[in-house]
């Protein structure tokens, strides 16, 4: 998929994650800002990395507000601003059925 727009998902509330999305140069950027960055970071840019690799996203700039989300949530809010970004209407949007 590529990104058109800025786009972005969730919020800063406790458990949750706030994901941005805009259109990148060429590869993908991910600037990660976590409340559990000491124990969860890798695990968490690992499952950032890997729905925009199973999206099919190739280039974007990716800005990830962590504050104690679980994996699905992650998940699901990166899918949610990828989809955003692309102009994506609701009909076309494969919710929960793109990311495995």
């Amino acid at each position: 998929m590529e990104i058109l727009k800025p786009a972005m998902a969730g919020t800063l509330e406790s458990s949750d994650a706030q994901v941005t999305v805009e259109p990148g140069n060429g590869k993908i950027q991910l600037s990660l800002q976590s409340s559990v960055m000491n124990q969860y970071g890798r695990q968490i840019r690992e499952t950032v990395l890997e729905t925009l690799e199973r999206l099919e996203v190739q280039s974007a700039k990716v800005t990830v507000v962590d504050k104690g989300a679980l994996d699905c949530t992650l998940k699901a809010r990166v899918e949610c601003a990828v989809f955003r970004s692309c102009g994506q209407s609701a009909a076309n949007i494969p919710w929960g059925g793109a990311v495995r």
